[in-house]
């Protein structure tokens, strides 16, 4: 378990109020930079967070200095804990590889000893499932970006043909009203026919 990395940008936050939610602690952790994601994982009994939750950020430089200014910090009268997230620590719990069907009976195994050789695989697990998990948002995250993209150049061209419809119906107005525009658009016809 020792060779596990750690990631740099993903920043374990603990000592989280009850009140605390993703978008607080979104908000507590955006002044350092960009935010990739935000979790609280969430005890299957209660359907609370469970005192801790994760911070990614998409520059591995925000997350530093996150860390450094919020380790220690108060929020919502409880000190932080913030460094760096382990792996294990990620990807553990209930919303992690406990959490998964195939490797259910190992919650009641959890409090044991796991050789070194058993825990491998259940991380190997885990880091699949994490790794899909992120995929499959970061996908809801480009298909909800594109229909944004695909409704905004639908409502352009609409305006567009609204537009277009409503300059030639000026034209044709003006035309009507105008004796010397609809004879100088006769002789441009009548230039064009020969």
């Amino acid at each position: 378990m020792a060779n596990l990395a750690v990631q740099k940008n993903t920043l374990y936050v603990g000592g989280l109020a009850e009140e605390v939610n993703e978008a607080i602690l979104h908000a507590a952790f955006i002044p350092f930079g960009d935010i990739k994601d935000v979790k609280t994982p969430l005890d299957q009994a209660t359907q609370k967070h469970r005192s801790f939750g994760f911070v990614t950020f998409l520059e591995k430089e925000d997350a530093i200095q996150a860390m450094d200014n919020m380790d220690g910090a108060e929020l919502y009268g409880r000190v932080l804990t913030v460094n760096y997230a382990l792996p294990e620590r990620i990807k553990g719990g209930e919303q992690g590889w406990a959490a998964q069907p195939s490797l259910g009976f190992l919650r009641s195994i959890k409090t044991f000893s796991i050789s070194c050789h058993f825990s491998v695989v259940v991380w190997a697990d885990a880091d699949t499932w994490f790794e899909r998990q992120q995929q499959e948002e970061e996908m809801q995250r480009l298909q909800a970006e594109n229909r944004a993209a695909m409704q905004a150049a639908e409502e352009l061209h609409r305006k567009k043909m609204a537009e277009d419809r409503e300059g030639e119906k000026e034209e044709d107005s003006e035309m009507k009203d105008d004796p010397m525009a609809r004879a100088e658009a006769e002789v441009l016809k009548q230039n064009n026919s020969s």
